[in-house]
Formats: C-alpha cells, structure tokens, sequence
C-alpha cells in the first residue's frame, strides 16, 4: 500500500512539474498564419507583383530581344512615330500628309519626343542614342505586359498553365518581332495585355473596371481600331454588371471623358488647333476605306494567310486548345474571331493590324501544352525550334538593307569632308527608308513621294509610281542639269540595269552595297546599292531649296 501511494504522489508530482514547462507549438506555413511583417517581407522579393527573377529575366530577354531585330518592317515605326518627334523637339525633318491631314494623334509621339528632349537637354543626344532609346522603352514595356499575361493566367488557372502560356508568349515569332518596334500597333498590343489583366474575367482577382478602362481609352486615342477588340469584351461586361448605370455613369463616361480631354488638348497644341484626330482617322480608314491606295486583299485574305502567318507553328496548339479551353475563356476565342471578321471587311489588310489579339490565342495555345502528356517534349522543342529560326530569320536578315544603308548615310553626314556640299536622293518605294531620326543631321535629302488622291481625280498617280512608268525618262526630266544633281543616290538593285544610262553619263559610281532580302519583288531588290557623284565645285542648289521647305 505505501509503495503505491509513493508511486501516485510521484506521478503527481511529475505533472506539476510539467505544467510549469513552456510548451512549443508547431509553426504552421501556410499564408493563413503570416504575420503582416512576413508578408511585407515576401512582397519586397516582388516586382510587378510576380518573383524579381521571373520580371528581370523578361526584361533581360526583351533587351536581348530588341538588339536582335535589325531589320525593318512597315514605314509607320518611323514615319508615325520616331520622325514626328524628331521634327517636335529638334524642329527639322519631315511629315507626312497624315499629319498635315490631321489622321494622326501626337499623343504617341510625345512619347519619344519626351525622350528625345531628355537626351537633348542633358547633351547626349546622338544619332544611336536617338535610334536604340525609344526601342529599348518599347520593349520594356512589352516585358511588363507580358508579365502580366502571366500573372493573370496564374490567377485565372494555376502556376503550371501560367508557365506554358508565358512560353508560348515569348517563343512566338511575330511578338519577337513586332514587340520592341515602335509602331502604334504594338503599343495597342501592350495596352490591351495589361488592360486584359484588370478586365473581369470570371475567376480574376485584379479586376478593376476603371484601370482596365483607362488603359483601353489610352489605346483607342493612340490607335482608334483599338475599339474593335474591345467591342465584344466591354459588350460583354456591360451585360453581366448588375449595375449598368453606375458603371456608364462612375466609370466609363468620366474615363472616356478624361481620356478624350487629353487627347484633344495634346493635338490642340501641335497641330494649333481643335482636332478630334480619332474619328478623322475612322473616318478615312473605316468610312471612306480610302487605305485601299496602299494595297487591297480579297476578303478571306486574314483566314487564309494573315492569321496562319502570324501563329506560324503555335497554329495546331492554338486549335487544340480551343477545344480543351473552359467556357470562360469563349470570350477570348469571340474576341479574336470578331477582330478577324471586322478586319476582313476593310479592303486593305495588314498583318500587324491583328496583333493585338495574338496574346489571346497563346492562352489557347498554353492550355493545349499543358494538357499533353506523350508528346509534350518533342512538341516544345518542334515550337521553340521552328519560332527561333523564323524570329532570327526576319529579325536578322529579311529587309535589313534600308536599315543599314542609314549607316552609310550618317557617315555622309559626319565623317565626309564635303559635307556641306553633300546630298542624298531615295529613290525608293516611297518610306522605304527612316529618314532624319536616323541621321540626325541637316543634311539636304529627298525621298519619291506618295500621297494618296484626297480629290476623286480618276486615273492618279503619285510622284512614285510616275518614277516607275519610266525611271530613266523621269530622271533626265528632273535633273536637266549638272547643278541640280544630287551627290549621293540610293536605289534598289532592281532597278540599276533599267538606270544605267543615266549613271554613266552623270557620273555616278556604286560606293557601298547592302543586302536586303531573299525574296526580292516588284520594285524591291534584292540588295540597296549606294552610287556617289564627285561635284566640281558648285553646291546643289534643288536639294538645299527642297530642304528649307521641310524645315
């Protein structure tokens, strides 16, 4: 009996004991359990509220993505963009007749034109600064919008989804191409992105119908046909929000309003006087469909050419995933099938015209690799393979000589000691080539000109296309003497055999030569070759007039 008492009281005594030790609970890990200071502590490692390594290593590859693409493409990246801020800040150059025509919006250009002034201000403003500066700021702002693209998949689905619809964004040819160049075009494709980011797509938790509506008002005054892919998207928001009113009335009219009120004043102080440039623009492009001048398709022209270029190998992808994809994301496939529906009805066509809504089909695309399970890894590399040799392909070699031939030029300008007697003559498709925002110089220069007909004149042709009836005919007219005679001439190779007569007799020997493109066509060659004409003295008194008319 006692041994058992002493046994009780010693367990007893255990307990007590016990009681009085500090008991150690199990730190869960899950968010739930995060003090505030852990959770500020994790978002200083966010930028853009995704992983710093995920947001540099875009960025990085955007940079990388911009210096690898030397070649060009259309002439609006320099003629609607980087020409018009050269001729705001440093007052020289020249504009084309949109501008005098008021189609055109300065809102984009004082972009550049912003940082030109910068770089004119601070004394560093050179002609490869002038060149690689607005491109670099393009880019940037591409890797932003495609860090949102990813954020947003995360969102709407899970890591893994994000993952492969981020690679299917920075694998595609034509984003690599198109992305760090200055067009509006791309601009309206990275507005749209972000935009879609704050859009209220069902299971997104950043929707904010003001941001969103605010980035879609930037886009539409920057380019107008920004509206058209948006039309299905704000349709569709309209008629789910319970609250119409408030969201006309709180959201969309003041944003609209505020938006317009800018555009309105920005244009009002370049142009020097009230000009609603959007409906001019739709007016011109839309109504009277007078973009027919530059070029018309047949009608299936986006279905059968322009759409399948542009997914080039993602096509199949894009198809699979249409068929896996949830509902939720039908308004994607309307939007992208409304936008090519919209564009094939205007005569002329374009393929960047529909970049905007190639984003949307790489959520189609990423949903389609994500549920491959056999052929996954010979169909990543079959996408990754075939998008690098297209991206190096076009960024790197096809129609890279109307680039490179400004090199030559800039040497014209800074490095000849003849300089002030020198002269440069294009004699091109008309904007073949940038012009003073690639040189940077008042050096005396002149371009064959193409004005569409804004009178209904029958049977019209522009300076160009007179050029190109009969070249050599066209050049004894115009230079009827040896004083009128440019220095320096620079044409496509085509056309050298049809003006060598003319070459001989004035002159002019072949300087530099350029490669151009593979696929040489119409009144394009294959290589741009530079001739050089040695005066004797007398300053050529036609181009310098025709230069103090562009100043």
């Amino acid at each position: 009996m006692e041994r058992g008492r002493e046994d009780a009281s010693l367990t007893l005594r255990g307990l007590q004991n016990r009681s009085h030790e500090k008991i150690k609970l199990r730190k869960r890990k899950s968010t739930l359990y995060f003090s505030t200071q852990e959770k500020n502590a994790r978002r200083r490692g966010d930028l853009l509220g995704e992983n710093i390594h995920l947001v540099l290593f875009t960025i990085a590859l955007r940079i990388l993505n911009c210096f690898l693409v030397q070649t060009s493409f259309v002439p609006d990246e320099y003629w609607q963009s980087l020409e018009v801020a050269h001729h705001m800040v440093f007052n020289y150059g020249y504009l084309t007749w949109e501008w005098t025509e008021r189609l055109r919006s300065y809102t984009y250009p004082l972009i550049f034109a912003s940082i030109y002034k910068i770089l004119h201000l601070l004394g560093k403003d050179s002609v490869q600064l002038l060149i690689w500066i607005p491109r670099l700021a393009q880019a940037l702002l591409s890797a932003v919008a495609d860090v949102r693209l990813y954020s947003l998949m995360k969102q709407l689905e899970n890591q893994e989804v994000a993952r492969w619809v981020f690679f299917c964004q920075l694998c595609s040819w034509f984003t690599w191409y198109c992305c760090t160049r200055t067009l509006t075009n791309t601009m309206e494709t990275v507005l749209t992105i972000i935009a879609l980011f704050y859009y209220p797509l069902e299971g997104s938790k950043s929707m904010n119908s003001v941001k969103y509506s605010s980035l879609v008002a930037l886009a539409f005054i920057i380019r107008p046909t920004a509206v058209i892919p948006w039309t299905p998207l704000l349709f569709r928001h309209f008629c789910q929000e319970p609250r119409k009113l408030d969201l006309i009335l709180h959201h969309f009219l003041p944003v609209g309003f505020a938006t317009l009120s800018l555009s309105l004043m920005i244009d009002r102080i370049f142009f020097g006087q009230w000009t609603l440039v959007q409906f001019n623009f739709l007016k011109f492009n839309v109504l009277q469909n007078l973009g027919t001048f530059y070029g018309s398709h047949p009608w299936h022209w986006y279905f059968s050419q322009g759409f399948p270029v542009i997914l080039g190998t993602h096509l199949p992808f894009f198809i699979h995933g249409c068929y896996l994809a949830p509902k939720r994301y039908r308004i994607l496939l309307v939007t992208v099938l409304w936008t090519l529906l919209v564009y094939s009805m205007l005569s002329h066509k374009e393929f960047r015209f529909i970049y905007p809504v190639l984003p949307f089909c790489m959520v189609f695309c990423g949903y389609s690799l994500t549920h491959l399970k056999t052929w996954k890894k010979p169909a990543l590399s079959f996408l990754f393979l075939s998008n690098l040799f297209l991206a190096l392909y076009t960024g790197l070699v096809h129609q890279r000589g109307t680039l490179d031939v400004m090199s030559h030029i800039q040497k014209v300008c800074y490095n000849n000691p003849n300089k002030s007697s020198a002269s440069i003559f294009i004699m091109m498709p008309c904007h073949s080539t940038p012009y003073y925002s690639h040189v940077h110089c008042r050096l005396p220069m002149r371009f064959l000109q193409c004005p569409p007909d804004l009178t209904g004149k029958s049977q019209y042709l522009d300076e160009a296309d007179v050029f190109y009836l009969n070249p050599l005919n066209w050049l004894h007219r115009e230079f009827h003497d040896d004083a009128s005679l440019p220095t320096h001439l620079i044409t496509f190779s085509i056309l050298e055999e049809e003006i060598s007569a003319f070459l001989i007799s004035s002159n002019y020997n072949r300087t530099a030569v350029f490669f151009h493109t593979h696929l040489p066509e119409g009144r394009i060659g294959s290589h741009v070759y530079v001739y050089e004409r040695k005066l004797k003295g007398k300053f050529n008194t036609k181009m310098n007039s025709e230069l103090s008319e562009i100043n």
